[in-house]
């Protein structure tokens, strides 16, 4: 225990897996770090730039199975800056979206605990350009929502699929794994084409990265016989027709190159 009045928090994302598409200032910060509380879908190698006497805390938090409640992560964000430690809160792709930063920020400012946010890549847009897939076109998509594919306990009003359905141009859904056939059937219902193209992509930007395609009409039986596991992101829209278009255009070159 330090006793040395407050520390500070430092809220930082650390991308969507591949522990390249860090900021300098994320890693810099995890190299003064003095406790570091990591999420589960934080890249690991990325630890390995913390001080050996870093006291590191796995706060694991998987579907339904959490490791730490969300409210104790709060409190030990609280009691280490308290004691006066330099603390860096590690939380895959961005902080604040879907990443609970505005929650844990908001406990720290009613402890009059000094704190900063420092932004990460989110999974829809590393993961979509990893896949090869925009999430904007000029000629497909003027317009792209994040939209989380389901909430927490019931919290919060209901998910407008009806709006969603024909006032965004792509959709990049995050958590939708358990909710797929949920997600298909809202979409279809209000008039989203069953021909619109889907991309489900599977621990995106990692060396374990698997892109799988269809349509509204069958993506949620595709996704049960290719087995897709969490994480995983869903991108709906015509954007996915690009990723085509690219592996074409690349097997060509190749082929005249060979």
């Amino acid at each position: 225990m330090k006793n040395s009045g407050n520390g500070k928090v430092y809220i930082v994302g650390a991308g969507p897996g591949d522990p390249e598409l860090v900021t300098v200032k994320a890693v810099r910060l995890i190299q003064q770090a003095e406790v570091i509380l990591y999420d589960r879908l934080v890249n690991k190698e990325l630890l390995q730039h913390c001080s050996p006497e870093t006291i590191l805390i796995d706060c694991g938090k998987a579907p339904r199975a959490h490791a730490m409640p969300q409210e104790q992560i709060q409190q030990t964000l609280v009691r280490y800056a308290l004691e006066g430690y330099t603390v860096v809160r590690l939380k895959g792709g961005d902080p604040l979206v879907f990443g609970r930063g505005t929650e844990e920020a908001l406990e720290l400012a009613e402890w009059g605990i000094p704190y900063e946010i420092v932004p990460g890549v989110t999974s829809a847009i590393g993961a979509a350009a990893a896949s090869g897939i925009p999430l904007t076109h000029r000629h497909y998509a003027a317009s792209f929502a994040c939209v989380t594919g389901s909430r927490c306990h019931g919290s919060g009003p209901d998910i407008r699929w009806d709006l969603l359905a024909h006032s965004v141009d792509t959709l990049a859904i995050y958590m939708g794994v358990s909710e797929l056939p949920n997600i298909r059937e809202q979409l279809l219902k209000h008039g989203k084409p069953s021909s619109t193209p889907v991309a489900l992509i599977e621990r995106g930007t990692t060396p374990d990265q698997r892109v799988i395609v269809g349509t509204l009409a069958d993506i949620d039986t595709v996704a049960v016989s290719r087995k897709l596991t969490n994480p995983a992101l869903i991108i709906i829209g015509e954007v996915v027709r690009i990723r085509e278009q690219l592996l074409h255009a690349e097997q060509q070159a190749l082929s005249m190159i060979g």
